[in-house]
């Protein structure tokens, strides 16, 4: 595929995505898999283990067994969703530049810097999400500070043989406390949405330019300005999809769950996790492509990335980063390279095209 480096408009970039994720979809779902697969290797072994202990009436040790087992499947997911977003940016910039790309490529490309997009995902994650951890926290704090006394309160009298009513005072206060908290976590919504746009193209920095966690974020800061909103709209784009594959996936057993008082067989469980081992692997690889042609797209406007990409195809200048390809890919011939960075040029004084 020949690359399309050129200023983009926003349906241009979501027909691009398109295009690449159609004729490139055994690589990103095959990328997508690694991850999606070791999900569901959790999923199916907390079901298992629930199940054992069910079977060896340990009842009581099951809640803390599905914490740690849920602290592990978060520490997990951490670092192979780090792993997996990396391998399908490096696979989106080759098959965007023309170079061949595989899923084994892309893996080892990315594996000798794990713990760098696993440092740069954690700190997106905390920039992005801490007022909402702490809104969280100060929910949680409000209700056994103020309304759990309340509560035993009522819960004493009743015990001592007073007629049960309702509490005036509680309603009141955990209806006032309900509201805040919907207003500060709107609010907190709203910031993380605009802080992940500012850090939206750190992984693609990352990986393409070869860039430590903190000089990625504030590449990220910089590239995507002028681009944001369109980010915004693909976000918005693919978060629809999403949904509505979730949708159409799990809404069979969310329909068993009401129909069960909230609980699902042993069997019913596993299909649903099989159901979803399906869903991450064709939903996830859709967001992280567009940004990284978002990134290619933001370079090409602000830094003329085109016209260097040419040049370095023609030996003229060191290629910046690690951006070879899975498989060696004969580059044109300097005549013909030099010949194309000379007409680009002249194009653009003809026809007066200034990057943004």
């Amino acid at each position: 595929m020949e690359p399309n480096l050129r200023p983009l408009t926003l349906g241009e970039i979501l027909d691009r995505t398109a295009q690449l994720y159609r004729t490139n979809f055994l690589l990103f779902a095959g990328i997508s898999s690694v991850y999606a697969g070791a999900v569901l290797v959790l999923a199916l072994g907390q079901i298992g283990l629930q199940e054992w202990m069910k079977a060896a009436h340990l009842e009581k040790q099951l809640l803390w067994a599905n914490g740690l087992v849920v602290l592990l499947q978060m520490l997990v997911i951490l670092v192979l969703s780090g792993i997996a977003v990396a391998a399908n940016n490096r696979a989106v910039a080759w098959v965007h530049l023309g170079h061949p790309a595989t899923v084994r490529g892309a893996y080892a490309s990315v594996l000798p810097k794990t713990g760098r997009y696993v440092w740069l995902m954690v700190i997106i994650g905390f920039l992005v999400g801490w007022p909402l951890l702490l809104i969280y926290g100060g929910f949680v704090a409000a209700l056994v500070a103020w309304l759990l006394p309340l509560s035993k309160g009522a819960a004493a009298g009743a015990a001592a043989g007073a007629a049960p009513a309702a509490n005036p005072q509680l309603v009141l206060m955990l209806g006032i406390l309900m509201l805040v908290f919907g207003a500060l976590a709107l609010a907190g919504l709203a910031y993380a949405v605009v802080m992940g746009l500012r850090y939206s193209l750190a992984v693609p920095a990352c990986v393409v330019e070869d860039l430590k966690a903190r000089k990625a974020i504030r590449r990220s800061v910089e590239l995507s300005k002028g681009a944001r909103g369109r980010i915004f709209l693909l976000g918005l784009l693919v978060f629809i999809i999403a949904f509505g594959l979730v949708m159409l996936a799990q809404g069979f057993f969310m329909i068993e769950i009401f129909k069960h008082h909230g609980q699902l067989s042993a069997g019913m469980r596993v299909l649903q996790q099989l159901t979803a081992f399906f869903t991450n692997t064709f939903v996830g690889p859709m967001y992280a492509t567009g940004l990284t042609l978002f990134y290619y797209d933001q370079r090409v406007r602000k830094e003329g990335y085109d016209i260097e990409w040419m040049m370095q195809a023609a030996g003229l200048v060191p290629a910046t980063g690690p951006v070879q390809p899975a498989e060696p890919v004969q580059a044109a011939p300097l005549e013909v390279a030099e010949g194309a960075v000379a007409e680009s040029v002249a194009e653009g004084q003809a026809g007066g095209i200034v990057h943004e």
